[in-house]
């Protein structure tokens, strides 16, 4: 199996090394990652500037761009042979809720799949970061499940686990993503020369953690496995929407 291995965090975070030895393991792994943390990057492209990699001591490679422009170079020009997986991760910190919609990690699998390929999201839902083995551990018995039961071709899997030692997780759990109130936090400083300085503040807290949630799993001991679909369409609306939509002026003409 080959894999491609990213992050958010940069090539230098401890969770992606941490994950990389997990993986070599059972795989053949690349590892290509921002050269600076991109956390909160989400789906974004480097457009105006050009790429470059960097490949490092370690045989780790660099990448002056976004965890997306990581994948989408890795895949299409940095590896020999098209890898069998993306995985991205460790995260240093959860991506839980309506967190996966800024991630950089979440964004990095997302374009592996978007590439054709299977990918999953893993993070590790504390900052400090003292347990990632476990994360690493349950991400590998994850991707020997998936050589038996692949994922649909519009899917990843979106992998948090708590920071604890990985004989005290309770488990995995399949779960949906639960919901924060929003965040009203932003904080305004002055720089040293007297300017004005913005800076974001802590998450909104949770408003959605109920049963079958991602929060509930995590806040009782379990990993949370949350199987997301990259086609964002709201299937249920396009009726109810046409119906008043065919009511418009625009839609009179002729």
């Amino acid at each position: 199996m080959k894999i491609l291995l990213s992050n958010d965090d940069g090539v230098n975070a401890k969770g992606i090394a941490v994950l990389y030895s997990a993986l070599t393991k059972i795989a053949d792994v690349t590892l290509v990652a921002p050269d600076r943390n991109c956390s909160g990057a989400s789906n974004s492209l480097t457009l105006i500037n050009p790429l470059r990699s960097t490949t490092l001591e370690n045989g780790f490679i660099s990448v002056n761009g976004t965890p997306t422009d990581c994948v989408h170079l890795g895949v299409n020009q940095l590896v020999d042979e098209k890898p069998d997986l993306v995985v991205a991760g460790i995260n240093h910190g959860a991506n839980l809720g309506d967190d996966t919609l800024y991630s950089g990690t979440v964004a990095a699998a997302t374009e592996g799949r978007h590439l054709g390929l299977p990918a999953i999201a893993v993070s590790l839902c504390s900052h400090d970061g003292t347990y990632f083995e476990t994360a690493a551990q349950v991400t590998v018995n994850i991707i020997k499940g998936l050589a038996s039961h692949p994922l649909p071709k519009d899917q990843i899997l979106n992998l948090n686990v708590p920071d604890i030692p990985y004989d005290d997780l309770k488990g995995v759990k399949v779960t949906r993503l639960g919901a924060r109130h929003k965040a009203e936090t932003m904080t305004k400083q002055t720089d040293p020369w007297g300017r004005d300085i913005y800076w974001y503040g802590s998450l909104g807290s949770e408003s959605d953690a109920g049963e079958g949630t991602d929060f509930n799993a995590i806040n009782n001991g379990y990993a949370s496995v949350t199987p997301l679909s990259v086609d964002m369409t709201a299937n249920e609306s396009i009726e109810a929407v046409s119906n008043w939509l065919s009511d418009l002026e625009i839609n009179r003409v002729g």
